[in-house]
């Protein structure tokens, strides 16, 4: 399947901001961004890449925060745009 097929079956792509804890200093939170195309509201991609950081690193999940955007989308011009056709 092609991404775009994808992106025409409503998968979009999703960042999710996720918040863990030091291994070695627990009291102290780290970030880490994650990207990739995926399908609202079961989130598969990212639920299998929650589950393989679960199982394999020593960080402990604190929270999740997830945004997506469409990339298939008609264009947009906001006010003072200027277009010169010669």
């Amino acid at each position: 399947m092609t991404m775009l097929d994808r992106q025409l079956q409503g998968w979009r792509l999703t960042t999710a901001e996720i918040l863990y804890r030091l291994p070695d200093h627990p009291k102290l939170l780290q970030s880490y961004i994650w990207q990739e195309l995926d399908l609202a509201p079961r989130y598969p991609a990212l639920t299998r890449f929650l589950e393989f950081w679960e199982r394999s690193l020593d960080g402990r999940l604190h929270s999740v925060r997830v945004a997506q955007s469409g990339i298939v989308a008609p264009a947009r011009v906001g006010a003072g745009v200027e277009f010169r056709l010669n």
